[in-house]
């Protein structure tokens, strides 16, 4: 896990390597400190000049200015590390979810991701900062005080043995009791997200079904279970800072009493009082130096379980990548599915597709129909490589779509998903998505072709007009249309739409079939519909049935003699299967 987070630590190796640097140098002044000011205590107490007392002040002023530097360039370069270290796990980790198939992003909860990307980056981030800096301090701290001391107070230094075996005991145990508790929060924390994600989203479904209060307690509980397993961490973390305290106060009582007593009965030649000065500072460092650790201690312990879950998001692998030599060109739009089976997990106990045999031409237009649950989409995203086939192979121009260079074949192959997604930005910088280079007049033929000018046009700003995030401020049906002119733009071999026209009239559902017939003549067309009227004009109508091709053959032969496709198209279009049927041989 270290080796992989350390990955992102590249431009900021610098500044993470001066922040102990300065932290050492800081160190040291501090510890010289209360030895000199110990000195100064000896001199005065043995009658010194005025001089001498100006000059152990002088140079207690330059050591404590020194000290400060150190502490302040510490500190800078320490969060310019920690910071850029944060950004770029950030970016790594966003890079990586980019690369993703479907198969690893459905592994991955999008509330999840969130969490890791944002949560468990900052608690690795506090961590680093604390490890580069506190962690080099303390320890440093810690020893030159030990020595510092056993040099200065010889027989009191052994309270130190007694305290620091406890102080170390006592951080144990509860680091020992908390780390489960940080464990099991981190996931609920991806609860809490889920519940705020879907909420949001579906603000519109939850206020039509006044569903308000549901949702509050949803969330009110999730939140409540996170706080009862933070309350819990805390309590244990609270016992630290008493124990410390005490140790603390013990030790300075110890030194005060037992050093006084030492100087009384030897008359000050075993002690004096400039030592007792300097054990009660090194007291309060060696001590204050244990408190950081065990602060670090505890965000380390927090952390850790945050990085695992960053590391298993870098970590893993894209179901899907480039072969060593790609195809980088793609000679025409046919398709063929070959023994094609494919089920989204290896673990899935039945395929979602089976036996699937097909051969499309290229520039034919092609229906697909059949039930809810019929793998229609997953079968058109087998030919992008959206998901790989678990058995078989699909072919595009000729050639396996594992050979071809996956950006290749993705911008060959347009897809319009059943789920439309607009960015927030102008119609122009949308369609832009489909073409980065497209002139405004491309633009506007496409959104010709898609039946989307008209209501274009009929905006104050036209194509200049702003698109909330996910095109919230425009209708179901106009986002289709965008989306099916923005994958025009493309200009691809093979166009798939998946129920892209199921928000607009039937009207307009035509005008966009035939504005593709005139655009693309060349491009092969896949278009999935719930409505037959969509495809009937289609070269070829595939039914699919539980995953398998119950038929092929045109609208009239399907009519004839598929009883699958028969019962859609009557109940459509309210023609008992009789008329249907008479309706096609008198044609």
């Amino acid at each position: 896990m270290i080796k992989e987070l350390s990955k992102s630590v590249r431009e900021y190796k610098k500044a993470s390597i001066l922040t102990p640097i300065f932290v050492t140098l800081e160190v040291i002044m501090e510890c010289i400190i209360p030895y000199i000011t110990a000195e100064l205590v000896n001199e005065i107490q043995g009658g010194c000049e005025f001089m001498t007392i100006v000059y152990y002040g002088l140079v207690l002023v330059g050591m404590a200015f020194l000290s400060l530097l150190f502490g302040v360039l510490s500190g800078v370069v320490c969060a310019t590390a920690s910071c850029g270290f944060a950004k770029n796990l950030r970016h790594d980790m966003f890079e990586r979810v980019q690369n993703f198939s479907f198969e690893n992003i459905d592994k991955f909860q999008t509330s999840s991701l969130v969490t890791r990307m944002t949560t468990d980056v900052t608690n690795v981030q506090m961590a680093y900062m604390m490890i580069i800096r506190i962690a080099v301090r303390a320890p440093l701290m810690f020893v030159f005080s030990v020595v510092m001391a056993a040099l200065m107070g010889g027989m009191v230094s052994v309270i130190f043995a007694v305290v620091i075996p406890i102080l170390a005991f006592v951080l144990f145990l509860i680091i020992r009791k908390a780390m489960p508790i940080f464990r099991k929060v981190f996931k609920k924390y991806d609860n809490l997200n889920n519940s705020v994600q879907e909420n949001v989203k579906g603000m519109r479904v939850v206020k039509s079904f006044v569903r308000e209060d549901y949702e509050k307690q949803k969330f009110k509980t999730a939140a409540r279970d996170i706080c009862g397993d933070f309350t819990r961490a805390e309590r244990i973390l609270a016992f630290n800072g008493p124990v410390m305290q005490f140790c603390l106060y013990a030790v300075m009582i110890f030194v005060l009493s037992f050093g006084s007593y030492t100087i009384i009965t030897s008359t000050g030649s075993a002690m004096n009082v400039g030592q007792i000065s300097a054990m009660l500072n090194y007291s309060f460092m060696i001590l204050s130096s244990l408190m950081m650790l065990s602060m670090v201690f505890v965000m380390i312990t927090m952390a850790s379980e945050s990085g695992k879950r960053i590391v298993e998001v870098l970590n893993e692998k894209s179901t899907i990548d480039n072969p060593e030599n790609p195809i980088t060109e793609i000679a025409d739009g046919s398709i063929r599915f070959s023994g094609v089976k494919f089920k989204y997990s290896e673990k899935a106990e039945r395929y979602a597709l089976e036996n699937i045999d097909l051969s499309i031409k290229s520039g034919e237009t092609i229906g697909i129909v059949g039930g809810t649950g019929s793998s229609k989409s997953t079968l058109i995203q087998l030919i992008c490589r959206l998901y790989d086939v678990s058995e078989g192979s699909v072919c595009v121009g000729g050639k396996n779509v594992r050979e071809y260079d996956v950006e290749t074949l993705r911008n060959a192959v347009a897809v319009v998903l059943q789920k439309n997604i607009l960015f927030s930005g102008t119609i122009k910088e949308n369609l832009r998505w489909g073409n980065e280079n497209a002139t405004d007049e491309e633009m506007i033929e496409a959104c010709k072709m898609a039946a989307a000018d008209e209501f274009i046009s009929s905006f104050p700003d036209g194509y200049d007009t702003y698109i909330e995030q996910g095109g919230a401020n425009v209708s179901g049906g106009q986002k289709q249309r965008l989306c099916i002119a923005r994958a025009l733009l493309k200009k691809p071999k093979i166009l798939v739409l998946d129920d892209s026209t199921s928000a607009v009239d039937t009207h307009t559902d035509k005008l966009i079939r035939d504005g593709l017939k005139k655009y693309a003549p060349d491009t092969t067309k896949i278009i999935i519909a719930q409505r037959t009227g969509s495809v009937e004009d289609a070269d070829r109508i595939i039914v699919l049935d539980g995953g398998k091709i119950d038929a092929v053959g045109t609208n009239d032969e399907l009519l004839k003699n598929n009883a699958i496709y028969r019962e859609i198209y009557t109940s459509q279009n309210k023609k008992n299967t009789d008329d249907a049927v008479k309706a096609v041989e008198n044609a």
